[in-house]
């Protein structure tokens, strides 16, 4: 089954547009896969396709020093290799370590400016929210307690900041919208504990529908993901994916991964990883001290596949469904319909549910796009503006 949703392990313009209340939550139809086990407070989101059963395991103590990983590497290596993106990258790169009353978990973590300002992700340090602590250590070997600037569930995106630092090295940006399927690609983080771990791979697909779970309200955690076959574990989770220049072009996140028999998930060469381009206006709200808000069309659906019924003369074999439309949403304004079958975002297809919750994902509020949808056996489609969250 390939991938259709996934969160913990997704641009442009201002918020605006017409108000809309419905969160584009996607209802789960009966028999479809779960795929949200989150591996302790900072694994990479374990996506596990074999089992259904959520699962919660914590990351191994670190075992090895930063300082000493980065001793060897050389510095004579050519610009383009693993070894050259290694030595530039892994002096940006933290280890995360988190302790509450539930357990203790790590993760890693991408240093943003000098003094301390780190990308992360929301399920790394979910963990110390209820009177929990949370520590970074550095490549240097130096350590420093930390505190969570803000985050964001739905999206997997968290900021925090490192307590009496300066002179850190801030890791460069990339382009997440520039990248090609078999492009090589570096990874680093903490699996299991082991800080200052550097794996490679390609770049296996690009805007892979990823789903790892629900918010409080039931609005789904999705985003279009950087799918790679780099190895990424548990505790890599917040680290950076790079490209062959050292820019962070996506940060580590999740797994698809077939459970081990001591119940922790393992490397099969399926990861995922947010878009650096996607992540970065949500930090800048968090950075504002601003409530992140997100894209929304204004409706609930549900996968079109196996589907009776709806506005589609024949239900179609890919597609969202349209369950439910808020009169003045978006969607509504535009005239979508419930029974109505969402096949396409502008040039992105829609596959089901979670392909169009991490397809809107990936637009801002007040961008426009073109819907395409099915009713009466007949092709359509509609130009609209989507709403903010922050408005309903």
């Amino acid at each position: 089954m390939p991938p259709q949703g996934a969160a913990p392990a997704g641009s442009s313009g201002p918020s605006s547009g017409s108000k809309g209340r419905g969160g584009l939550a996607a209802a789960v139809v009966a028999g479809s896969l779960v795929v949200g086990a989150l591996a302790g407070f900072g694994g990479a989101a374990a996506w596990d396709a074999f089992d259904d059963d959520d699962e919660a395991s914590t990351s191994s103590s670190s075992t090895s020093s930063s300082q000493d990983q980065n001793s060897q590497v050389g510095s004579g290596a050519s610009t383009d290799s693993v070894e050259a993106v290694a030595a530039k990258v892994l002096p940006s790169v933290v280890k995360i370590d988190v302790t509450s009353q539930q357990g203790a978990g790590s993760g890693s973590g991408i240093v943003l400016t000098a003094d301390g300002r780190i990308l992360t992700n929301d399920h790394v340090v979910s963990g110390a929210g209820q009177g929990g602590t949370i520590s970074v250590s550095f490549s240097d070997g130096s350590r420093a307690d930390a505190e969570v600037v803000g985050t964001d569930p739905l999206t997997d995106v968290a900021v925090i900041q490192a307590q009496d630092v300066d002179d850190l090295t801030p890791a460069s940006l990339g382009n997440s919208d520039d990248l090609a399927i078999g492009e090589e690609v570096v990874a680093v983080g903490s699996p299991y504990g082991l800080d200052a771990t550097v794996t490679s791979g390609i770049i296996s697909a690009l805007n892979r529908p990823v789903n790892v779970g629900q918010n409080t309200e039931g609005n789904t955690t999705a985003y279009p993901a950087i799918q790679t076959d780099a190895a990424i574990n548990p505790g890599n989770s917040g680290g950076p994916l790079v490209d062959m220049d050292g820019n962070v072009v996506g940060m580590n996140s999740s797994i698809l991964s077939n459970s081990s028999s001591s119940g922790e998930a393992g490397s099969i060469g399926l990861g995922f990883a947010i878009p650096i381009d996607a992540a970065l206006p949500i930090v800048e709200q968090i950075v504002a001290g601003e409530e992140p808000t997100h894209a929304i069309l204004g409706i609930t659906v549900s996968d079109a596949s196996g589907v009776q019924g709806g506005n589609a003369s024949a239900s179609p074999s890919e597609g969202a469904l349209i369950r439910e439309v808020s009169p003045q949403s978006a969607a509504g304004q535009a005239g979508l319909e419930a029974g109505d079958v969402i096949t396409r975002i502008d040039d992105h297809p829609v596959t089901g549910a979670d392909s169009l919750v991490a397809t809107i994902r990936s637009y801002r509020p007040g961008d426009t796009v073109t819907v395409v949808y099915e009713r009466g056996g007949e092709e359509e489609s509609t130009d609209l503006t989507l709403d903010s969250d922050g408005d309903s």
